[in-house]
Parts: C-alpha cells; sequence; structure tokens
C-alpha cells in the first residue's frame, strides 16, 4: 500500500478515490451543459428531462445525470412534477423576487466594499471586463452578453474580498445568466455597468452603492415586464 512520510498505512489514493474523483467529473461536466442548455433556451421552461436520453446524448451513465439533475434542482433550474417527470422550472414571479431581493442587498453591500479595496490591477481588469460587455453587447448574441456581464459581476464580488458573501451569491449566477438573456435592452444593462464601473474607479462607495441598487431595481422591473408582461413599480 503507498504510504506518505513514514506513517505506515495511510494510503495515498486508490481505485475507489480515483473513481470517485471520476464520477464527480462527470456529474460537474453534465450538470454545467445541461445548465448551460436551460439558459441558452435550448431545453425550455416545462422540457421534460428524461435521463436515459440524457445519458445516451453526453455519452454517460445514468448516475452523473441523475446527481446533476439534482444539483440543478437545488440550483433552481429543474423541478419534479412526479416521480417520473422532471422538468425544466418554469420561473414564478416569487422567483424573481425572491432572487433580485438576495441580489439588492448582497451586490449593494459587494459594490461599497469592492470599491472601497479596489487597487490598480482590480480597476483595470474591471474595466477590461466593462469593454468586454460592451464587444458582446454590440455582437448581439445573447450567450455572449450574458456571459460578459456575468463576469463583471463576478469580479466585483472577487474585489470585495468576502468570501462568504462569494459563497452566498455563487449559486445565484446561472440564474441570474438565465434572467439577462431574457433582457430585451442589453445596451441599457451595459451603459447601467459603465456607470458602476465609473463610480468604483472614482473610489465613492456611496455612489456606487447607490448605482448597484438602481441597477438590480431596474433589472428586476424589466425581468418582471418580460416574463410577467406587467409593469412592475420599482
Amino acid at each position: 500500500m503507498p504510504t506518505i512520510g513514514g506513517w505506515g498505512e495511510i494510503p495515498v489514493a486508490t481505485e475507489q478515490t480515483a473513481t470517485v474523483l471520476e464520477w464527480t467529473r462527470l456529474r460537474d461536466e453534465v450538470c454545467e451543459q445541461l445548465r448551460d442548455r436551460i439558459i441558452a433556451g435550448q431545453f425550455e421552461p416545462g422540457h421534460r428531462l428524461v435521463e436515459r436520453d440524457l445519458a445516451e446524448q453526453f455519452g454517460v451513465s445514468r448516475i452523473p445525470v441523475r446527481e446533476a439533475i439534482q444539483t440543478l434542482i437545488t440550483e433552481g433550474f429543474v423541478e419534479v412534477l412526479s416521480p417520473r417527470k422532471i422538468v425544466v422550472k418554469r420561473v414564478s414571479r416569487r422567483d424573481v423576487e425572491e432572487l433580485f431581493g438576495v441580489r439588492e442587498a448582497l451586490e449593494t453591500y459587494a459594490a461599497r466594499e469592492a470599491t472601497l479595496r479596489a487597487d490598480a490591477a482590480e480597476l483595470r481588469t474591471l474595466e477590461r471586463l466593462v469593454e468586454k460587455a460592451r464587444r458582446a453587447t454590440l455582437s448581439g448574441h445573447p450567450d455572449r452578453i450574458s456571459r460578459a456581464n456575468s463576469e463583471f459581476h463576478r469580479h466585483i464580488i472577487e474585489m470585495a474580498g468576502n468570501q462568504l458573501l462569494a459563497d452566498l451569491l455563487r449559486p445565484l449566477e446561472g440564474r441570474l445568466r438565465w434572467l439577462f438573456q431574457q433582457i430585451d435592452n442589453p445596451g441599457h444593462l451595459w451603459c447601467e455597468h459603465r456607470a458602476l464601473y465609473e463610480a468604483i474607479a472614482a473610489g465613492d462607495a456611496d455612489v456606487a452603492a447607490d448605482h448597484a441598487l438602481r441597477h438590480v431595481r431596474e433589472n428586476r422591473g424589466v425581468a418582471l415586464k418580460i416574463l410577467f408582461g406587467e409593469d412592475q413599480i420599482l
């Protein structure tokens, strides 16, 4: 049996460990592909997810598919209608309200902290991401736009330097990309990001927090209007 140092019976790695790592890798890959297809609209709300069919598509067994589906249920992309029927979830008004309520609290805090902690290298990266989002917006490609905007927000979270904050927001990222793809005015979205960047770069934490708050609230209104067809009071 392989050992570490002089500790004798402590195994370095086993065949079982390698198998577990491989299953984990497969599960994560399947989960990412399923999530991306849902976000891109390839699997629309109500689309039924059948383990057997997905396993054949991805060239894997049903186990990583089943585990990936469980992860997506937790993330809010998928729901179980019956033991034999699992579908892509239809986003409810409550889902949107809750998501943006959490964003309003956490991203306002993140913008303030990022402004207070930002260094020159981080600001250059944030400016580059704003430019990347501008190019994506001009391309008109929804997936490129949502990914670029998500990168921008993710970097602000990193700049805030709060691991708990990052852990809280990470599970929301996919759902935010899902909603970003449904916003019909990406040019306005980019302008809001540019204004937020400028406030952070200027070192004005109060203005940055205010921009972040208004940005979340405006996006909430747009999402509710697009998804449910009614103007919302922000």
